[in-house]
C-alpha cells in the first residue's frame, strides 16, 4: 500500500501573472506620480485655504489615499492586494465620474465658486481631472484593463490516482 500526497486546493498555485512588468510598470508610475501630486496639493489646500471649499479640499485628500493605496495594490503580489486594487480603481473611477459631473453641473454642491480646472479651488477629480489632462479620468479605465489580464491563477488541485 503507498501512502497518497493530497494538496489542498489553497496551496497550489502558480506564479501570479506579474503585474509588474511591461506596461504594467509606466501604470504603476503614473500612480505613483498622481499619488505625490494629489498628496501635495491636498495638504496644501486643506493647510492654506480650507476654509474656501471644505468638501472639495476633503475630496482631493481622498483622492490622495486612493492613488497611493492604488499604487501599493498594483505593486503587491497576491489575489488579497488584487481585490484591493479592484476596489480602489472602481472607486477611483466612480469619484471621477462623480466629483467630476458635480463640478460641471453642481459646483456648489462641492463648495466650489468656480469650475475653472486649473483654479485655486480645483480639486484632483474636478472636471473629470481636466488639470490633470484628464489622466484621472482615463487611469482607472487602463487599471481595469490592465487588472483583468494579469489576475493572478489558481491551479486545481492534483489528486494522485490510488495505487492498489
Amino acid at each position: 500500500m503507498h501512502p497518497q500526497n493530497t494538496i489542498a486546493p489553497e496551496q497550489v498555485t502558480t506564479p501570479m501573472t506579474s503585474r509588474v512588468s511591461g506596461v504594467g510598470r509606466l501604470l504603476i508610475v503614473v500612480y505613483g506620480i498622481l499619488a505625490l501630486a494629489a498628496t501635495g496639493r491636498s495638504v496644501f489646500q486643506i493647510i492654506d485655504r480650507f476654509g474656501e471649499a471644505p468638501v472639495a479640499f476633503t475630496l482631493s485628500a481622498v483622492a490622495a489615499v486612493v492613488y497611493i493605496v492604488a499604487t501599493i495594490a498594483l505593486t503587491a503580489p497576491g489575489a488579497g492586494w488584487y481585490r484591493v486594487a479592484w476596489v480602489t480603481i472602481s472607486f477611483e473611477l466612480a469619484g471621477v465620474l462623480i466629483v467630476g459631473t458635480l463640478s460641471l453641473l453642481a459646483p456648489a454642491v462641492l463648495g466650489l465658486t468656480n469650475i475653472d480646472p486649473f483654479g485655486r479651488q480645483a480639486t484632483v477629480w474636478s472636471v473629470y481631472g481636466m488639470g490633470y489632462l484628464l489622466v484621472p479620468l482615463v487611469l482607472p479605465v487602463l487599471g481595469m484593463l490592465w487588472l483583468a489580464r494579469h489576475r493572478p491563477s489558481t491551479v486545481a488541485p492534483h489528486t494522485p490516482a490510488a495505487h492498489a
